[in-house]
């Protein structure tokens, strides 16, 4: 009976480890919950409605009937010519803009990471374009590139390189380049920070050493500075360019798809043909199609990079 009794009690304690750690869990799932919430109803139910939308003719309006009509959104989608011209558009944008950011980054991060006098006021102010909103933004280079009024005319002809206004915004061969300049000033200071901060987190070491084996400036940029960022790279670049294709507030309000669909990048498509067509369910369905592209796009990209990385 002693025997009996003092294996039970031995067993015991066995059950309690699996029991506290389910009753931890369960306390951690209701602190989760408030979070968790809201999440679910301002994200994930919203993204779930608008995947849904993307298969049927949901119109803007009172009491009027929405129908399940399968992939007909989509095939419309192959045949429309507006669609793949403004995903070209945002393909030239967000390259563009991802491409020239990431090396004057660079080249800013760099420059920042020196023992400069004044670097701290040097790196606030590198900041300043990143916490104005958008729109902010975007008001203030339409003031710039103002055909009669701005300040780019005015330099330029002051300068004699050229000799009339030019409509920046407005011309057909102008519009994208200027367009692409004001995302490359408003989203650089993220990623000269991104890099910033790979750079700091490189051994000095490891320079002093290339120094002492005779490497130069730019062989260490090679070999010792580019291989300690490759994950920031691969990171960074890849967010940039999701967020500049996805980018609709900064085009918007400078140029809104114009001169003609010069600039009409593909959120800007889907907003018109939601808000200004009311057809919500096309617009769904092109929102659905931009998502599963970069998804494909961003996999490929960070394959590739991946493997270089390794």
């Amino acid at each position: 009976m002693n025997v009996t009794t003092a294996g039970k009690a031995r067993k015991a304690p066995a059950g309690a480890p699996r029991r506290r750690v389910a009753r931890e869990r369960r306390e951690a799932w209701l602190f989760l919950l408030p979070a968790l919430i809201p999440v679910l109803l301002f994200s994930v139910v919203p993204l779930l409605r608008g995947i849904w939308l993307g298969f049927t003719d949901t119109k803007a309006g009172f009491h009027i009937d929405s129908h399940f009509t399968g992939l007909h959104n989509y095939a419309r989608l192959l045949h429309d010519g507006l669609f793949w011209q403004s995903f070209r558009t945002g393909l030239i944008w967000a390259f563009g803009v991802t491409l020239i950011q990431f090396t004057l980054a660079m080249g800013l991060a760099l420059l920042l990471n020196e023992r400069l006098r004044l670097r701290w006021l040097a790196r606030t102010l590198a900041l300043v374009p990143w916490a104005m909103p958008p729109v902010i933004v975007a008001i203030m280079w339409r003031l710039v590139y103002h055909p009669d009024a701005g300040s780019l005319n005015a330099a330029l002809q002051w300068m004699h390189l050229i000799g009339h206004n030019v409509d920046w915004l407005g011309n057909f061969s102008t519009a994208l380049p200027a367009v692409i300049l004001v995302g490359v000033w408003a989203g650089m200071p993220q990623t000269t920070m991104a890099l910033l901060a790979g750079l700091q987190s490189i051994p000095v070491e490891l320079h002093e050493a290339a120094g002492i084996d005779g490497a130069s400036g730019l062989q260490r940029f090679r070999h010792v500075t580019l291989p300690g960022l490759r994950q920031v790279i691969v990171a960074i670049t890849s967010l940039d360019f999701i967020w500049n294709f996805n980018s609709f507030g900064l085009v918007y309000v400078l140029t809104q798809g114009g001169p003609g669909t010069k600039t009409m990048l593909p959120m800007l498509l889907s907003y018109n043909e939601a808000f200004k067509y009311g057809d919500f369910g096309y617009s769904a369905a092109m929102g659905n199609a931009m998502v599963l592209m970069i998804i494909a796009l961003a996999a490929l990209y960070l394959r590739r990079r991946m493997r270089e990385t390794h």
